[in-house]
């Protein structure tokens, strides 16, 4: 459908832009389910639903949000565009890594067992019986005469698609019982839990650590066994009944760091991207073209130079912040997601989603505010002992094992998830973290709060 309509100004006195409206009404009227559709006006940008007749209204007066060019809350489906270039070449990779499933094996037992040479054929090795599977799924056609995907690309293939897409597990079902219909000679899995199966032998796992509801503890290490918390005395569970009814009220979960690292050089194709930043970086007098240019990093490097001599040991950054993953205002739930960035990696790598390293999931509804270090612990630990000890790390590039170590550069947030993670308060007399004592601070008698107008004098004079 054409939308140019969507950029004209004088909405009053064009004839196109009354027409357009009229054609987006007719088909969110089609694909509605009740009376009343989100309305995409300028100030509602989808988040009210109103009568259709109400909406016609907004768009006329107070226009459309120019930014909703997908209308998918009014039928449209949201297409996977490929939109440049470099997109079309990731899509490229994608395909061939996801079809050289083989060699990405390889390289993970490989790193599992350090000590078997390369060379050796993966059919020699005794592993475990969810690899071999995993193996001879990789090597199985999807069908006979099949040369493009095995059993297990293919299924990776689908469970990619359904990720992008957002599709349920019962489409995904319906999908599955479709292609087996159609083709009964595919070696397809039964459902969506059989395919999640495939991929248990690649170690992608994650932690459940039961919480505290108050934010007091965690249950873990020396509080794992206990039942209620030791300093507000609240249950750890919903029901006090068997054992097998127990429902913890809240649960933190937690990604081991450690073996997300480790695959990061199991893989050749990423193995010679994490050295990017001392072997292929290109050094510009005055630019800053990557961390690595900073100050702080070269500061670092100066006073670590034991971590600064082998290129493959990781540095990070944390990212943290809450949001309201329901799209639901009138119901607030905060989730915080703990993210760690690499930056040995170039950057057209770092900041793309499959290098974002989930950490943890902080559970709401809450923020957690300044008990935020509580769910902090199992990450904190980590980053002690990939600094003070590493991890054994297969390099698959170089063929060889190596101590891999982290460092935690520095912190991605905003002022007040600063102050929660710092544990400096951005409150009060001295809110200010770089100038302390020395913060202009005035007290606001009749609205009984700090003010910072004296900082002002940083700005140029013609700043409004």
């Amino acid at each position: 459908m054409d939308k140019i309509w969507m950029q004209i100004t004088d909405r009053f006195g064009s004839r196109e832009y009354a027409k357009g409206v009229k054609e987006f009404l007719t088909l969110a009227r089609s694909h509605a389910t009740s009376e009343a559709i989100r309305c995409p006006c300028v100030r509602c940008s989808n988040n009210h639903f109103r009568p259709i007749s109400e909406v016609e209204r907004h768009l006329i007066i107070k226009g459309i949000d120019k930014n909703y060019m997908v209308w998918i809350f009014h039928g449209e489906e949201e297409d996977l565009i490929i939109s440049d270039d470099d997109d079309l070449h990731d899509s490229e990779q994608e395909d061939d890594f996801i079809d050289d499933v083989d060699v990405m094996l390889r390289d993970i037992r490989a790193g599992e067992l350090p000590d078997v040479p390369i060379t050796k054929s993966l059919v020699d090795i005794n592993s475990s019986r969810t690899f071999n599977q995993l193996l001879a799924d990789s090597r199985r056609p999807l069908y006979e005469g099949c040369t493009k995907y095995s059993k297990l690309s293919f299924t990776v293939k689908l469970l990619h698609i359904k990720t992008l897409g957002g599709w349920s597990v019962k489409s995904f079902d319906m999908l599955l019982h479709l292609l087996k219909s159609a083709f009964p000679n595919a070696l397809l899995p039964n459902s969506y839990q059989e395919s999640r199966n495939l991929e248990k032998g690649l170690g992608f796992t994650y932690n459940k650590i039961h919480v505290c509801p108050n934010d007091c503890i965690l249950y873990w290490r020396e509080n794992a066994d206990k039942d209620e918390c030791p300093k507000c005395k609240l249950s750890r569970w919903k029901f006090n009944g068997s054992k097998k009814r127990r429902i913890p009220q809240k649960v933190l979960r937690h990604f081991p760091l450690k073996p997300r690292l480790q695959r990061l050089f199991m893989s050749q194709k990423t193995a010679a991207d994490m050295r990017w930043h001392k072997d292929q970086r290109v050094i510009q007098q005055g630019i800053l073209s990557h961390p690595a240019d900073s100050e702080v990093w070269t500061t670092f490097d100066q006073e670590h130079a034991w971590f600064a001599e082998d290129p493959r040991n990781v540095r990070l950054g944390l990212a943290s912040d809450g949001f309201n993953p329901f799209n639901n205002l009138a119901k607030p739930y905060s989730i915080w997601p703990v993210v760690l960035v690499l930056y040995n990696l170039p950057p057209w790598l770092g900041m793309k989603d499959p290098f974002f390293i989930t950490s943890l999931l902080i559970p709401g509804p809450r923020s957690p505010g300044n008990k935020i270090d509580v769910y902090l612990q199992p990450l904190i630990d980590e980053l002690i002992d990939l600094w003070d000890n590493g991890v054994g790390t297969y390099d698959a590039k170089a063929s060889e094992t190596f101590r891999l170590r982290a460092a935690l550069l520095w912190t991605i947030n905003d002022f007040p998830a600063y102050g929660n993670l710092s544990g400096w308060s951005t409150k009060g007399k001295m809110a200010c973290p770089s100038c302390k004592e020395q913060t202009d601070s005035m007290w606001l008698t009749y609205s009984r709060k700090h003010c910072y107008m004296g900082h002002r004098r940083f700005l140029p004079s013609s700043h409004i």
